[in-house]
């Protein structure tokens, strides 16, 4: 296994695992991580003996957000920048695996739901924590969560703050299962995709894609919801309010 500051990769019977890699801070997104986020998921792509790709949190958090310094000074561009290492996952040409081993909070959230599949250790807790923080949901949160778990469950999460623990995830669709070690059942799921030829797994994946809404792409669909939350988002961290909250979660 290789390493860098904030990423840890390494390969194993075909299946590369991603680890986000800041555990004293709860591997909260920064610029720095999302670039290397991004730098693990092509460098699984580019081998072609990786088949699939897990993701995962180091310690006991999955990933519990955006970096609260970093959130607060982002403008349009540095939102982005946040999202870039989710969004590698996203459009990942392989099959994608979350394992949830603890919180997957706003931003980490969205890590999450970029997989194609979630497996919840015991745990995991599912938290949206938008609204929570006083800002507007970004980085396609509207479109994937709808998408995954529907249009109530989804306002119900983005709307009334409605959270998700393990049994809560599987019950709405939100994890495919909950397993006491999720990343070694990430690891045996992705034992499908690593026992087929990769062609076939690449081909497969990118048709489900294709044909997930006829006549949009779903690459496109999770864009525009990123497009269109982005000014919404940007002036809500701008705002007086959500400056009051970032000094109060500070203080804590």
């Amino acid at each position: 296994m290789t390493r860098t500051d904030l990423v840890r990769y390494g390969v194993t019977d075909r299946a590369a695992l991603v680890t986000v890699n800041d555990p004293d801070r709860r591997n909260a997104v920064t610029g720095a991580m999302s670039v290397q986020l991004r730098a693990a998921v092509q460098q699984a792509e580019a081998d072609p003996n990786v088949h699939a790709l897990v993701v995962t949190g180091a310690g006991r958090a999955f990933c519990a957000g955006a970096d609260l310094s970093a959130l607060g000074v982002a403008t349009e561009d540095g939102l982005l920048a946040l999202y870039d290492g989710f969004m590698a996952i996203a459009q990942c040409t392989l099959p994608t695996i979350a394992a949830v081993n603890g919180p997957a909070v706003g931003a980490g959230l969205n890590l999450a739901l970029a997989a194609d599949v979630r497996i919840a250790g015991p745990a995991a807790v599912f938290d949206p924590r938008f609204q929570q923080l006083g800002i507007h949901p970004g980085g396609g949160a509207t479109w994937m969560l709808h998408r995954i778990v529907g249009p109530q469950v989804a306002r119900a999460a983005l709307l009334f703050g409605m959270r998700f623990d393990a049994e809560a995830a599987v019950r709405h669709g939100l994890a495919l299962q909950i397993a006491d070690d999720p990343v070694a059942a990430a690891m045996a799921l992705a034992a499908g995709p690593a026992s087929a030829p990769r062609q076939v797994v690449l081909a497969t994946k990118a048709t489900m894609r294709a044909t997930a809404s006829p006549g949009a792409l779903e690459g496109d669909q999770h864009e525009f919801a990123k497009a269109t939350e982005l000014g919404p988002q940007a002036a809500t961290i701008e705002s007086p309010e959500f400056a009051a909250r970032l000094a109060a979660a500070k203080r804590k």
